[in-house]
């Protein structure tokens, strides 16, 4: 490619790596002169509380790749530049000070990403440059991918064909991206300053590094070699949480120390003949298929993507308060549930299968808004994305597209006595239920007595009893949702 600009920015966001990084390997073959920024944005920030495991995670990362930056350059004054402020004008600006002509970035698909870069395009077009953005967080994005009658697909199984079918007849797709590092350049003095403290931008070290947690390229490197061993076994280890089945890069994924061009090539060298490779790679394809359902159907950041679904009714008032209170933290009284609560809150991780099981028993148990619950999720998942989030809680809650039917209302015991039969899960998050053993650790209210008192448990003190009868639950839920009931098959149901 013929060199275009003299001089280009890149501004990473959510592709915090080298290797495979579609934006910059198409500045550093595009331009003589490139530097590398990232924003610690405020507007962001802002919300945020001031210990968070994501932007200990960010920094962290950001340490490592101004390290290899400065590597792949070959000069010791180059390297990353990290500013902290609004973002739209630290770019700007940044910009403007090292004359760049071009600033190049990864495609964010999050409404106020896009409005962002808009104001950042507009600005930098009447300075005589521009905003290239790069598909990089996905394989196939926005209408990439259309059905024979040239709408967006809203069903995932025809999808996934069609998405797989596209990217057999065209791997460029999947091609990695890269180029040599000869147009790094060496970053003006003021700008020569290590990458800030947690402290200097307001935050507070949490427990990423007591959990073992890896930042960078080198974390997701550490995690990708301990899962490619397992993944034969992952279409059914997936389900348990208390062994080692996921390959726990969803944070890798969020932030971009992992390429998901390099993951879904290693899924596709395996997948003709390993079952486990296969459903891995299905799992990548949703993050797809979630990001073009927002791209395409952007009424889901508000409400369902089926709007007959915002007339349900759900609860409110301070006795929802209290039902979401006891959910948050972990006190519901049903074991599976509350162990579940209790690894996000402390972790930032949940196991997929839990979140389904927490979901659904937030919306179909206690009848409360499954928006609550995604803003939650929101605010403690360390991979949290908006996409995935919004699509994840409105399959829970049956209003999405492609969601599970109304009428399935996960049983939390019965989920908790096939995928953690033995206790391990519930034991690692309920000390106070170590001594109760069986069907008791499940359903603990069903305990005989003389098993509560030999293993230390007291209902309604060291632990809650159930604030709702799973039973008395389904049937009001049922009730619930009858408002919908006539249109319950609806156009997501086809094979669009």
């Amino acid at each position: 490619m013929p060199e275009t600009f003299d001089t280009g920015l890149v501004w990473f966001r959510r592709d915090l790596r080298l290797h495979d990084n579609a934006a910059l390997a198409a500045a550093l073959q595009s331009c003589r002169k490139v530097y590398c920024v990232f924003v610690f944005d405020t507007a962001i920030l802002k919300p945020l509380p001031r210990a968070d495991r994501r932007v200990e995670f960010i920094r962290e990362s950001l340490v490592e790749l101004d390290t290899r930056l400065r590597t792949k350059s070959g000069k010791s004054a180059a390297g990353l530049i990290v500013l902290h402020g609004d973002a739209a004008t630290c770019v700007l600006g940044l910009a403007q000070s090292l004359r760049a002509q071009a600033v190049f970035a990864g495609r964010d698909y999050e409404r106020y990403a896009i409005d962002r870069d808009a104001r950042v395009d507009a600005a930098l077009r009447t300075q005589g440059g521009a905003l290239l953005l790069h598909k990089d967080h996905v394989i196939f994005e926005g209408q990439d991918i259309l059905t024979q009658a040239g709408k967006p697909y809203s069903v995932f199984t025809p999808y996934l064909r069609a998405w797989t079918t596209q990217l057999d007849s065209n791997p460029t797709h999947c091609a990695a991206r890269e180029a040599p590092g000869e147009a790094l350049a060496e970053r003006p003095s003021e700008f020569q300053r290590p990458v800030p403290r947690l402290e200097d931008i307001g935050f507070a070290p949490t427990n990423l590094q007591a959990l073992g947690l890896r930042a960078g390229e080198s974390g997701a490197a550490a995690l990708l070699a301990d899962f490619v061993p397992r993944i034969d076994r992952y279409d059914t280890a997936r389900n348990f949480p208390s062994i080692n089945g996921p390959s726990y890069l969803g944070m890798h994924l969020r932030f971009g120390t992992v390429s998901v061009r390099h993951l879904v090539r290693l899924a596709k060298q395996t997948s003709a003949h390993s079952a486990g490779a296969s459903t891995w790679l299905a799992e990548l394809v949703w993050r797809d298929f979630y990001a073009q359902i927002l791209a395409n159907f952007p009424h889901v950041a508000t409400g369902a993507f089926r709007p007959e679904y915002d007339q349900i009714a759900w609860e409110e008032g301070d006795s929802a308060q209290t039902l979401f209170a006891a959910w948050c933290a972990g006190q519901t009284g049903y074991p599976l549930v509350d162990a579940a609560m209790l690894q996000l809150v402390q972790t930032g991780y949940m196991h997929n299968r839990l979140r389904m099981v927490a979901g659904s028993f937030l919306v179909k148990h206690l009848g409360i808004d499954w928006r609550w619950g995604e803003q939650f999720f929101a605010l403690h998942l360390n991979d949290f994305d908006w996409a995935s989030n919004n699509g994840g809680w409105q399959w829970v809650s049956s209003s999405g597209c492609d969601a599970q039917p109304y009428f399935r209302i996960f049983n939390p015991v019965a989920q908790s006595e096939k995928f953690d039969a033995q206790g391990k899960f519930i034991h690692r998050y309920l000390p106070v239920l170590q001594g109760l053993q069986g069907k008791a650790v499940h359903a603990p209210w069903l305990a005989k007595p003389v098993e509560l008192a030999a293993a230390g448990v007291v209902l309604g003190d060291n632990y809650p009893a159930p604030v709702v009868d799973h039973a008395a639950a389904r049937a009001r839920t049922l009730l619930r949702y009858g408002v919908v009931k006539k249109s319950a098959s609806p156009e997501a149901g086809s094979a669009q």
